[in-house]
């Protein structure tokens, strides 16, 4: 039976819409789920409701939200084969990441159910006797959260988990061609006990959901926005918060670069540059754009790195494969315009280039040795199976090509050499630097995101998101019995400046 997915809102599901299907891109004649889709009006209801709802919400102790947490991640741990499939199912995701994928969710509601009783403000010495200064973390109010399908339940986990523990509501607007993961994910946060309307989920296409953003910032209804996805969206998310003197949290694309010291383990290199470069089908937002390899030893990598890719297998995401089919059709058509982007000077490896025959939306993966630094498939993000190469000569000269293409999420660099290490990390621009590992990989309890074009130096994950979902509270409480005022009723001490030995 095809599932049918609709928006929730205020605890009420919306039932008329524009309807949308999300199919397996293994098999796209076979529909996952039947998806009514809302427009700006839903949207903004949502936020409206989501307002109603938070501030009884925030009026929970906030180590009670953190039970809260903790019960999300059990049922999320309870559930793991069964969303792990799902996610397999409706974006192709190979079945081994897709359980990681679930794992994370679990890692960070561990990580977070602890939080609630470390929401630490602080106590502060005033400059007056008889005062005393105080600061508190206040939620921000109502979070909408926009999320792409690449990691349908792992990402949006990373700004529902902290949001809701700081005492927000939120409300999600997923991918749709990921409504049906993203639904039995809302389904399990609704079964621990949230409040009706303290998390809504919102289906609707891209421009319904900015016209319904932009009406509820103007409401004042949205005190918070979470957007992952590309660069060009997130540029026009970033423009409207701007308008409406909102601070977004951006999470957006990557071109993340590897460099391949003359001392670095080439077979580690390769294996690490097979994993990043095309697991999910290169369709990470930490995938591997190019490979920055040291010219004494680009030869011997790259016969390393070319079998290894050769040897690869691609198919069915139920089986042992390094990747399965790109995410949907929208996606396929736009890796073809990347394909076109190869020049007469590149040089593509290992064999076929383009579509595999039959049904699924499956691609060869593509190694392209002899990019330049101003092609534009150095430059661009490729969201899809394909890597670049490149040489340099001088360590100095790596970093310059690491930072041209003007983002910044992650990064990595292969070498046994401390000494370039620190070097490396000092001068490239990624938020993220990993030594001898590849780009992707992020762990729950460290700060995740990008600078330049991959974001606006906002952080997910960790301690450090909570920056992003509560504002600091300042107090000063004067038990004096009459008015001090700062910096004119300060008692003065005063030094003889001129004394000396």
């Amino acid at each position: 039976m095809t599932r049918q997915i609709v928006s929730v809102v205020g605890g009420d599901e919306l039932t008329s819409g524009t309807p949308y299907a999300s199919v397996n891109p293994a098999r796209p004649s076979q529909t996952v789920a039947r998806v009514t889709l809302t427009d700006a009006a839903g949207f903004a209801d949502a936020c409206r409701a989501a307002s109603a709802a938070q501030r009884e919400w925030a009026r929970v102790p906030a180590p009670v939200r953190g039970r809260v947490i903790a019960s999300i991640g059990r049922l999320v741990e309870a559930n793991t084969e069964a969303l792990a499939r799902l996610v397999t199912e409706e974006i192709g995701k190979p079945y081994a990441e897709a359980l990681g994928e679930v794992r994370e969710i679990v890692d960070t509601c561990d990580f977070f159910l602890g939080e609630g009783r470390r929401l630490y403000g602080q106590t502060i010495p005033s400059e007056m006797p008889d005062k005393s200064l105080f600061t508190f973390r206040v939620p921000v109010g109502v979070a909408a959260v926009v999320t792409a399908g690449n990691f349908p339940v792992a990402v949006p986990s990373w700004y529902l988990v902290p949001a809701l523990l700081c005492g927000n509501a939120v409300v999600w607007k997923p991918a749709e061609y990921a409504a049906a993961s993203a639904h039995a994910l809302y389904r399990l946060f609704a079964a621990a006990g949230l409040p009706a309307g303290v998390l809504g989920i919102v289906f609707a296409d891209g421009e319904q959901t900015y016209a319904g953003l932009d009406r509820a910032l103007g409401e004042g209804l949205v005190q918070k926005v979470g957007f992952t996805g590309s660069s060009a969206v997130g540029r026009r998310v970033g423009e409207l918060c701007g308008r409406h003197l909102q601070s977004p949290c951006l999470e957006l694309g990557g071109k993340n670069p590897m460099v391949v010291m003359p001392d670095a383990d080439l077979d580690l290199a390769a294996e690490g540059a097979l994993f990043s470069g095309f697991g999910t089908a290169g369709q990470r937002c930490t995938s591997l754009g190019t490979i920055i390899v040291h010219e004494d030893v680009h030869d011997a990598f790259l016969r390393r790195f070319t079998d290894a890719v050769r040897s690869a297998k691609i198919g069915d995401p139920n089986g042992d494969v390094l990747y399965g089919p790109l995410l949907d059709h929208r996606f396929a058509e736009r890796y073809e315009e990347y394909l076109g982007w190869i020049q007469p000077h590149h040089t593509v490896l290992p064999g076929p280039v383009g579509r595999i025959d039959g049904e699924g939306l499956y691609y060869h993966p593509v190694v392209v040795d002899g990019v330049r630094p101003d092609d534009r498939l150095f430059l661009e993000e490729t969201f899809g199976p394909i890597v670049g190469v490149t040489t340099f000569s001088t360590l100095d000269e790596a970093i310059d090509l690491a930072n041209r293409p003007g983002y910044g999420l992650s990064s990595s660099i292969y070498t046994s050499d401390p000494k370039a290490v620190f070097r490396f990390r000092e001068g490239v621009s990624a938020g993220m630097v990993s030594v001898n590992n590849s780009t992707s990989g992020a762990e729950a309890h460290l700060p995740f995101g990008g600078n330049g074009k991959s974001g606006n130096g906002s952080r997910q994950s960790g301690m450090w998101v909570l920056d992003q979902f509560t504002r600091w509270q300042a107090m000063n409480w004067d038990y004096s019995g009459r008015l001090q005022k700062a910096q004119m009723d300060v008692a003065e001490i005063t030094p003889d400046l001129g004394f000396r030995l």
